[in-house]
């Protein structure tokens, strides 16, 4: 049995007393909740964190900046040389046994460019003039070529995969243009049916300086363009 003292002792009391408010104060689920501020809409907006954004991927556009590991030879590269002509600055002079195409820059100079020509019995020659200008055209296979290559499609549409390449300048009434390629390793060489072929990043430069009505000379395989001397 308990005795009054034991039950009324002022010091269990107090001991007590103190012993359950540590125990309160000590259990998280037991806290009282903070009393709501009056005002909450004035409350001061969260502090964000700062997280560098993810570096974007580099996506190079192939239509234009097409990058080929193939190397034309030094002499096929795109460069100024000495070219001695009577011809206006503008014109195109296509030096086709030596695998070149002239863009005459006037002053005794002119930009030269590496070339494909045509194959033994496609090669042709004469005067024409730049009728229209496309870049990466469509490729509509004339039918007498069809012929020739019945599995070729009779319509492409133009991109990086379409013969034609990047650009294309048509040469009169002919079915000759001159155009660029997706097979670098072509130029230089006897390759197509009639038609002047550069590297896509040549014919691209080419392009930008011809001009629709430009005057565009063939010469044929047994007569030599003047070769040009480098000059930068």
């Amino acid at each position: 049995m308990f005795t009054s003292a034991t039950i009324f002792s002022p010091s269990r009391i107090v001991l007590g007393a103190l012993v359950a408010g540590a125990v309160l104060a000590a259990t998280p689920t037991q806290a009282a909740s903070p009393a709501p501020l009056p005002f909450p809409f004035l409350l001061p907006p969260p502090v964000a964190t700062y997280e560098p954004p993810a570096a974007a991927p580099q996506i190079l556009n192939p239509r234009e900046d097409e990058a080929t590991a193939y190397e034309l030879p030094a002499r096929l590269r795109r460069q100024v040389v000495s070219y001695t002509t009577r011809e206006a600055p503008g014109t195109v002079v296509i030096d086709t046994p030596n695998k070149y195409l002239y863009y005459v820059l006037g002053s005794g100079q002119a930009m030269r460019y590496g070339i494909g020509v045509g194959r033994d019995g496609f090669t042709w020659s004469g005067v024409q003039a730049v009728t229209k200008k496309a870049e990466w055209p469509d490729w509509t296979p004339p039918p007498e070529m069809i012929a020739r290559q019945p599995y070729l499609p009779r319509h492409m549409a133009g991109g990086p995969g379409n013969p034609l390449g990047a650009r294309a300048m048509y040469l009169g009434g002919t079915v000759y243009r001159i155009h660029g390629t997706n097979a670098p390793e072509t130029i230089g060489t006897h390759v197509s049916s009639g038609c002047i072929r550069l590297t896509n990043q040549d014919v691209i430069d080419l392009y930008s300086r011809v001009n629709v009505g430009a005057k565009v000379i063939v010469l044929p395989m047994e007569r030599r363009a003047d070769l040009g001397r480098v000059t930068r």
